[in-house]
């Protein structure tokens, strides 16, 4: 396979997703969800979050979903950890893999978590300790990177500074994320070049919101600058809680078929993902948010 060619989804539907939807799945429909995403030849399934189920109801269920979930050989089922109390409980179920996450504005961090940004990459420091110890994997989510619902632009040596700190602290891979969507695709790729002049890039993904209607723009001109790792949500499911008229991840299925069409490689079967795509939304009660799905399944 030519690695230049292949493209490596990370399907975060069931947890940034999920935790953005006003539909709480119970844990058995999540379970069949990531199994389904598990049979479609994706090789990374976000599973779930360890936060507190004060803060997001919509996950109180982690440790049933993760134990509930077939493991696929092949396929990694990474989750979102805030601090030490949420590392302990992944760690009691058995997560090998897990991410950890702060943004590029000071005003969203204090919003969101109540912390400015080193604060919130302190906490994390004795999550990275440990992490290292036991040999668990962590991947590192950085938000508003390219506008903040609060401070409104955010600065690009903001993103610089906190995506190399995360990559520095012992993240393998640092996520980059347009959390309300309000990207473009110039202002995309001279984020991205400003963040890989200090990160490699085959250490960086892309994460774009499409509530604009920008994301797969924004994302071919990341491809053309070089980047291979997509994050992207099955049925364009979630949104963001702190953000005004934000809609969900872009979903899998258009970024899958976009890059079919390019000649690049998943190794995803789109008409599987489709299928998973149009049963979850039937399990929300909406429609699909996919334009490939509501293509191929109109009547």
């Amino acid at each position: 396979m030519n690695a230049a060619n292949f493209v490596r989804i990370v399907e975060v539907g069931a947890r940034d997703g999920l935790q953005n939807e006003k539909t709480l799945l119970p844990a058995d429909v999540k379970i069949a969800l990531i199994d389904r995403l598990s049979s479609t030849g994706l090789s990374v399934v976000e599973a779930t979050s360890f936060v507190s189920p004060k803060w997001v109801p919509q996950l109180a269920d982690a440790a049933q979903v993760y134990t509930g979930i077939r493991k696929v050989p092949g396929v990694t089922y990474p989750v979102l950890v805030p601090n030490e109390q949420g590392y302990e409980r992944a760690r009691a179920v058995g997560v090998t893999e897990i991410a950890v996450f702060t943004a590029a504005s000071e005003a969203f961090n204090q919003k969101n978590i109540n912390a400015s940004i080193d604060e919130s990459i302190d906490r994390f420091r004795p999550v990275m300790a440990r992490a290292r110890e036991d040999g668990v994997s962590v991947r590192g989510y950085v938000s508003t990177v390219l506008g903040c619902p609060y401070q409104g632009e955010v600065p690009l040596a903001d993103v610089v500074r906190v995506a190399k700190a995360l990559h520095e602290l012992g993240c393998h891979e640092i996520s980059l994320g347009d959390t309300i969507g309000v990207g473009t695709p110039a202002k995309a790729r001279a984020m991205l070049r400003a963040v890989a002049a200090e990160v490699p890039m085959d250490a960086l993904a892309v994460h774009f919101h499409d509530t604009y209607g920008q994301a797969l723009a924004n994302i071919l001109s990341c491809l053309e600058e070089g980047v291979r790792v997509v994050d992207s949500a099955v049925s364009g499911t979630g949104g963001c809680p702190y953000a005004k008229g934000a809609t969900g991840n872009v979903a899998s299925e258009d970024v899958v078929y976009m890059l079919h069409g390019m000649g690049m490689q998943t190794g995803v079967d789109l008409d599987l993902l489709i299928a998973t795509g149009a049963w979850l939304a039937a399990q929300l009660g909406k429609e699909t948010a996919s334009r490939v799905t509501r293509a191929r399944t109109a009547a």
